[in-house]
């Protein structure tokens, strides 16, 4: 699968920002349908997703909708329009307020419909928002739902108001987390990367609110890195690149892969199942790290082939 280091979030119904998300650096554009848009203009939201979509050069973007969510009336009607008209463009429906398993089988099956209605020979995924306590209960069972699921997506704002805890900040995305001793949503994040990872699925965090707060959006990244997400939602393109940088293999990384993939080759051919760097052991697991650190890099074009030896 591409990366998923940034996701710009892009209201469905502005046609000008869609033209701006195309020139940025993001790996993956969501047009929005839910949230962002206001609800007298849902209607017509669809429409001009559409236009954009088949009209814009999208590069090698990866290119997702977010449906409104199946308990509205616009959300099995965001499913068909879009699904019909430009299925066969996008990667993935994002399904907002994912609480059960059955919600992403409902999305499945329709996508199957539509596919065959239409003939598509390419198959839309599906990425689903964990964002109340519902849906964090049962998060294992929404991870195996249906092999259409690409990401678990953390949504903090709607997590937070669905366990009542306190509004912190002025959008409630991750900021002023020092009124908890420790990361606040710890055990969420790892709860939903649990879940994801073992159905090889990538688990994507929450966006941070305040986009003029570099360093605290720098803080967001880390430790969301550091839990094994794969990725953070963006809400304004100014900050793209610190998530890409965050989410992306630094030099030291990269040269740590490679040294434990060499120390691991030579063990190897002596027949040795284990080796040691600088006086610390390296197994099969600390390889399987190493493999992917430097499979990510090569993929983001951050090192050769040849740069291994």
């Amino acid at each position: 699968m591409k990366p998923r280091r940034s996701t710009l979030s892009v209201p469905g119904h502005i046609e000008k920002m869609h033209t701006k998300a195309c020139q940025s650096k993001t790996d993956v554009i969501m047009l929005d349908l839910e949230d962002s848009v206001p609800v007298e203009t849902k209607p017509d939201a669809p429409s001009i997703i559409i236009k954009s979509i088949e009209s814009l050069d999208w590069k090698d973007k990866t290119l997702t909708v977010r449906i409104n969510g199946l308990d509205t009336p616009f959300g099995y009607r965001d499913l068909t329009t879009i699904g019909e008209a430009v299925g066969q463009r996008i990667d993935t429906v994002v399904l907002p307020k994912t609480d059960d398993a059955g919600d992403v089988h409902f999305v499945s099956r329709m996508l199957d419909g539509i596919e065959m209605h239409k003939g598509f020979s390419h198959r839309i995924g599906i990425e689903a928002i964990i964002e109340s306590a519902r849906g964090l209960a049962n998060v294992k069972r929404i991870a195996r739902a249906s092999d259409r699921l690409k990401t678990l997506v953390f949504g903090i704002a709607d997590y937070s108001a669905s366990i009542g805890a306190r509004l912190v900040s002025l959008s409630g995305h991750g900021e002023e987390e020092d009124v908890y001793p420790g990361h606040r949503w710890h055990f969420e994040m790892s709860r939903m990367v649990m879940a994801a990872k073992a159905q090889n699925l990538m688990a994507i965090d929450a966006p941070y609110g305040n986009f003029k707060d570099p360093k605290g959006l720098e803080w967001a990244c880390t430790m969301a890195c550091a839990l094994g997400l794969n990725g953070k939602w963006a809400i304004h393109p100014s900050q793209i690149d610190t998530i890409n940088r965050a989410f992306s293999p630094s030099k030291e990384d990269v040269a740590r892969a490679i040294k434990v993939l060499g120390a691991y080759e030579r063990a190897k051919a002596e027949g040795r199942g284990a080796a040691a760097v600088n006086g610390r052991m390296i197994d099969g697991a600390t390889v399987r790290l190493a493999r992917q650190m430097k499979a990510q890099a090569e993929y983001l074009g951050l090192i050769k082939v040849s740069d291994e030896k």
